[in-house]
């Protein structure tokens, strides 16, 4: 038949991070994402080896379970293993390349962030190739301001673009949205288990339920 319409290019997000452990503020943030921008997926990579902070409390293991336990009543949220088969430590670009292999060069993938990791972006490991392989979709926070001069507001003005164009090509915009940003802290829960108080409700309650029953997080 002539006039066949053309297939829509897979939109897929990324959410990296320690999760350390999950809470609302990430589901919430992801789950934003990907229905402000109709993604296609989200997904959730819990980090190996964070490069440039201390190890995690938690093993790998401990926080990918979490993971699943948090968003397991939830279908517009998954989890992607990719950064915990790896052994070396989790680079953003490593990791888009690895996706790149195994989906092919036709998705478009938007890796997602906080502006407060915006701001420091020329600190990561060959930040300027990030683009090459994906989207940057950036969740602006309260009390945080882009880039505004230097290397970095230079390299933000010349790839900003909208949310409509993240599905004409597979990666090089940077797109900041709005969003409903929830003021929670995997560090403010971890210190908050270990001086014996209860972090219920700033966490999914099977979460917590898996926290105590592995004694995670106490001194």
């Amino acid at each position: 038949m002539a006039g066949a319409c053309m297939s829509r290019r897979p939109l897929i997000g990324l959410f990296g991070g320690t999760f350390d452990p999950v809470h609302i503020g990430h589901l919430r943030m992801a789950l934003e994402l990907r229905q402000q921008l109709e993604m296609d997926e989200m997904r959730l990579v819990p980090c190996h080896i964070p490069p440039h902070r201390r190890e995690p409390a938690a093993s790998a293991d401990h926080r990918a379970a979490m993971v699943e336990l948090a968003i397991a009543a939830c279908p517009d949220l998954s989890i992607d293993r990719v950064e915990l088969a790896n052994p070396e430590p989790s680079y953003s670009l490593h990791t888009l390349q690895a996706l790149r292999r195994s989906l092919g060069p036709e998705p478009a993938l938007c890796l997602a962030m906080g502006m407060d990791s915006l701001v420091s972006l020329n600190s990561w490991h060959r930040w300027d190739e990030l683009l090459d392989y994906a989207h940057i979709v950036v969740a602006a926070r309260p009390g945080w301001q882009e880039p505004s001069d230097g290397e970095l507001a230079d390299y933000v003005t010349r790839h900003r673009g909208k949310a409509a164009d993240l599905r004409q090509s597979p990666g090089g915009h940077i797109v900041i949205e709005e969003l409903m940003l929830l003021p929670v802290s995997s560090t403010a829960i971890r210190a908050q288990i270990a001086q014996g108080r209860s972090p219920q409700f700033l966490l999914p309650d099977n979460v917590w339920a898996y926290i105590l029953r592995n004694n995670l997080y106490r001194r």
